[in-house]
């Protein structure tokens, strides 16, 4: 990308949306540590531990999990099965990126409609936490917004493979040089 042009606003989003999941990403982090912390004070000086402590650390960590998979995409370090790179003639590559992008688009899209139904029969149900005693379908609400920002993220790599993470091309053996931005 030419330094001299300004990004579309597309682009824009995309990055505005991974500063955010890096964000919540990192506060719950923040509060996983500090929620143990203060689990294991309590052992210590009082004799017993915090009886919410790990139903709070089970729910940040939900967070860091969901939102940390838009991390990976957004940057190209997410785990994938590298073994059948070689196997296609690399002047395929920009089709089988597409191809690739066009796929998870859609996967998560089904992901989306399917956690969709998880929450709204959490909220129809009024599913509680036994521990905590407050509503899970708050909770639950994260999966579909997760899946569905990371069915427009990968439509756009889809639309326009030259905004992909540099690692995450099919045919892509290193990083490579970039931007610094981890994107072409």
């Amino acid at each position: 990308m030419n330094s001299k042009c300004q990004p579309p606003a597309i682009f824009k989003l995309l990055k505005q949306i991974e500063r955010f999941e890096g964000a919540v990403t990192f506060g719950c982090f923040l509060l996983l540590i500090a929620v143990v912390f203060a689990d294991v004070v309590s052992r210590e000086v009082v004799g017993t531990g915090l009886h919410w402590a790990r139903q709070v650390g089970v729910y940040a960590n939900l967070m860091i999990i969901m939102f940390g998979i838009g991390l990976a995409s957004a940057s190209g370090t997410h785990l994938r099965p590298r073994f059948a790179d070689n196997w296609l003639p690399a002047s395929w590559s920009g089709g089988l990126d597409r191809l690739q992008d066009t796929v998870m688009a859609l996967f998560c899209l089904g992901f989306t409609a399917f956690s969709v139904s998880i929450v709204y029969d959490g909220f129809m149900l009024g599913e509680r936490s036994a521990v905590l005693g407050i509503l899970i379908w708050p909770f639950q609400s994260v999966m579909p917004l997760v899946f569905l920002i990371a069915t427009f993220r990968h439509g756009i790599y889809a639309l326009y493979p030259g905004w992909r993470p540099v690692a995450m091309s099919a045919t892509t053996s290193a990083r490579g040089f970039d931007d610094g931005s981890g994107h072409r």
